[in-house]
């Protein structure tokens, strides 16, 4: 396979409408949307306070709002009980759970490279001549 030129091979990302980067992946990969969908996978349903225990950082209503976009984007689904008061909890879908694995391996490689990271991130240190 050929390479593009540089111009062309950028041309699907200026595509802001059909960019699946801008339009998918951002916005499940929020600061909280990955680790909403990790809480989730872990277990078959999962209450709203329940998440919230796991990531004691969020605040309720960032915590709110990250689910409605889960929801919107298919990835969750929420389920409401009629008892008083009101049970909620929230699941992966099935397209949620096709994620699951893919970003698995992005953890796994945040694992592996956290100190690296962290290390430039800390004295500003370069590794791009350490590929």
């Amino acid at each position: 396979m050929t390479a593009l030129p540089l111009k062309e091979n950028l041309k699907k990302y200026t595509d802001a409408v059909n960019c699946p980067i801008r339009n998918v992946i951002s916005h499940f990969s929020s600061k909280w949307g990955l680790l909403i969908l990790f809480v989730l996978s872990e277990n078959e349903s999962t209450r709203f306070n329940e998440i919230g225990r796991a990531i004691p950082d969020l605040s309720p209503k960032v915590l709110s709002s990250t689910l409605k976009g889960l929801e919107t984007d298919g990835l969750i689904v929420r389920k409401v009980y009629p008892e008083v008061p009101p049970r909620v909890e929230y699941a992966l879908t099935a397209l949620g759970k096709s994620l699951i694995p893919l970003l698995g391996n992005l953890v796994s490689w945040a694992v592996d490279n956290y100190d690296a990271v962290t290390g430039c991130r800390r004295d500003g240190s370069d590794v791009r001549g350490a590929q």
